[in-house]
């Protein structure tokens, strides 16, 4: 009897012992335990640890084209914002994200971060009744809606004609813009980032999309190809070794 009452006891203080440890000070909650990065399911992380940097807090005030931009997200399909995060755009500042590109993200945390931008951000019945322009020149090509690539001589009357207010005459600066054909921005961006910044404008820095340019009159898709031909064609040609910039992403 008396060795039974020992083993209870014995019990006891051990169970008593381990949910000590388990108040102990200092001793993370199961909220607080280290996770594995692939293992992460919150957008708000995922979205702050890779993302904020350059596209700002909540998608707005970086230094990137915002990512809480209704338009944008509407003028680009979940397909083609996946394929960017996953594999970034190269000879440019947008970094490869997805894992068999050498970045530390899976496609489940992709697929979820797309998922929550356009959840969150999108707004999409706002442009429900807006024709928006082909996002890329392929696909104004498939639309019949205008000449792919463009041509860049065509592109600098319709340059003269929707854009010298704010960039000058010759693209170097204006009383309202910067100069855009500036040869350091013209490599760090590509032709597709030129076209998306011509068509969805960037409301953070006063950059009017492609309806706002000149009063009751927006551009067409075949002007939008032109206009951005002709920008690319300023950009410095690339030296030996170096790669272009005319990344359809």
């Amino acid at each position: 009897m008396i060795a039974k009452r020992l083993v209870a006891a014995i019990i006891i203080l051990v169970l008593a012992s381990a949910w000590g440890c388990n108040r102990l000070t200092g001793k993370p909650t199961e909220d607080e335990r280290w996770v594995a990065p692939a293992q992460i399911a919150d957008f708000d992380q995922l979205y702050s640890q890779n993302c904020s940097g350059c596209h700002g807090t909540g998608g707005r005030r970086g230094a990137a084209r915002p990512l809480n931009d209704p338009l944008y997200l509407s003028l680009i399909s979940p397909d083609n914002l996946r394929q960017i995060i996953k594999g970034g755009i190269p000879s440019t500042t947008m970094p490869a994200f997805g894992q068999q590109f050498g970045g530390s993200l899976t496609d489940a945390q992709i697929d979820l971060m797309v998922e929550q931008m356009r959840t969150r951000w999108g707004r999409t019945e706002e442009f429900k009744d807006v024709t928006i322009p082909p996002y890329s020149v392929q696909e104004t090509a498939a639309a019949g809606s205008g000449s792919a690539p463009g041509d860049p001589q065509r592109g600098f009357a319709v340059y003269g004609m929707y854009c010298t207010h704010c960039h000058g005459a010759d693209g170097t600066g204006g009383a309202k813009g910067g100069s855009i054909v500036d040869p350091n921005f013209l490599r760090l961006v590509s032709d597709q980032s030129l076209r998306t910044t011509v068509i969805a404008g960037r409301h953070d820095i006063g950059k009017p999309d492609w309806r706002a340019n000149v009063s009751g009159r927006p551009m067409s898709p075949g002007e939008i190809s032109d206009v951005v031909a002709w920008l690319a064609a300023q950009r410095p040609k690339a030296q030996s070794g170096e790669t272009g910039t005319s990344s359809k992403r």
